[in-house]
């Protein structure tokens, strides 16, 4: 491969392909609809491009499509996931992440989290928020994640 090959760049973010006054773009995975209708808006009053996944299964498919459109550039500059999820968690879709060398900063949530949940999430480079949780420290979480992106 050479330096023009696309295939041997760095993933890298949207955000240093986008224009300056595009906003970051959250996907939000959540199955239960009022905590992901509290966790959208609250991030869209903050000015973030927030799009919404029901479910494990439509958070993967939506990875899946984003891979397909652009495979080196991450179209996604923070996933906001549950982890206990139908189809599959906010877990394994991080730990699928990681293997595909995807950079994108994650927050995972949960109401069930144990030791080894929380650890194995943190080795991948999450931050894990227990539920219940407060608005303003995801709001701190996700600005401060979002500013080192490239």
């Amino acid at each position: 491969m050479t330096d023009t090959d696309p295939k041997s760049r760095p993933a890298r973010s949207a955000l240093a392909s986008r224009p300056v006054h595009t906003p970051p773009r959250v996907l939000v995975a959540e199955d239960d609809e009022a905590m992901r209708n509290i966790v959208v808006e609250t991030l869209r009053k903050d000015g973030y491009a927030v799009s919404e996944a029901s479910d494990g299964g439509r958070l993967l498919v939506t990875f899946v499509r984003e891979f397909m459109h652009a495979p080196r550039v991450a179209l996604i500059d923070l996933l906001v996931s549950d982890i206990r999820m139908p189809v599959c968690s906010g877990l394994e879709i991080l730990e699928q992440l990681r293997a595909a060398k995807w950079p994108v900063p994650v927050i995972l949530m949960t109401a069930f989290g144990d030791d080894n949940i929380r650890a194995r999430a943190r080795l991948l480079g999450a931050l894990v928020f227990d539920k219940p949780f407060n608005m303003h420290d995801l709001r701190v979480a996700a600005a401060g994640l979002l500013r080192r992106l490239p």
